[in-house]
């Protein structure tokens, strides 16, 4: 497996969850968010860079790393700033693979249209909970997303 450099922007649940998953897998991570608070999700034994400061600064991200990062995802849980973040990491550094949360399934798909890979959860959750109505799959079981809903976007 080959190690690869990520800036996540936002230490929520999301954010929190995927770094360590990331750490984890021996990848080198850095997380950005504005409250210090909220890398106590991140655990004591957090192998990664935490950084305090806006991800829509790119003083902070420079310090995060991103000049050399490989990936980026945005999933604070403010789509204007997740929109700005992944458009500064894309267009200004350059980063490969940029991904961004967006709560709103139509500005996912304008946005996506844009060519910014988007993550819209509403879109996704709700056609899981019609998966599970429709079949009786079950998504919580096998981690498995409905047919159909291979793209993240909306």
């Amino acid at each position: 497996m080959q190690t690869v450099k990520i800036v996540i922007v936002g230490c929520g649940r999301v954010g929190s969850t995927l770094a360590c998953q990331l750490v984890e897998e021996g990848h080198e991570v850095s997380v950005v968010d504005e409250n210090v608070a909220a890398f106590g999700r991140l655990g004591e034994d957090f192998a990664g860079q935490m950084v305090v400061g806006s991800g829509i600064d790119e003083e902070v991200l420079r310090r995060a790393g991103i000049e050399q990062a490989d990936c980026f995802a945005s999933v604070t849980n403010g789509d204007n700033r997740n929109i700005m973040a992944a458009q500064i990491a894309q267009k200004i550094f350059s980063v490969k693979r940029v991904i961004t949360r967006i709560y709103d399934p139509i500005r996912a798909a304008v946005y996506g249209e844009l060519g910014l890979e988007t993550m819209c959860p509403t879109t996704l959750g709700a056609a899981v909970l019609h998966e599970f109505f429709v079949t009786g799959h079950n998504v919580a079981h096998d981690g498995t997303l409905p047919a159909g809903q291979a793209s993240a976007s909306a």
